[in-house]
């Protein structure tokens, strides 16, 4: 099974807000997810928090993140 790190989006309309989710590459978006790792709010500044202890769990089972979640973690300096 391959995990990703991912966005998964919670919010209603007009107004996104996402969940960082670990899960396997083949559910769909919005669909069951392995574990919990965090959240995003892009209508905020400081809109990311993590759980750092989870995120670093998970990559040393050698789940990828995706390019947005990468992103958002070297603007949080979680992962250089």
């Amino acid at each position: 099974m391959a995990v990703r790190i991912r966005l998964a989006r919670v919010g209603g309309k007009q107004k996104p807000f996402y969940r960082v989710v670990a899960q396997d590459k083949d559910r769909a978006r919005n669909g069951l997810y392995l574990e919990l790792l965090g959240t995003f709010d892009p209508r905020k500044k400081e809109g990311a928090q993590f759980k750092k202890e989870r995120v670093a769990y998970w990559l040393s089972k050698g789940a990828l993140a995706t390019e947005r979640v990468s992103k958002l973690w070297k603007q949080s300096q979680i992962v250089k």
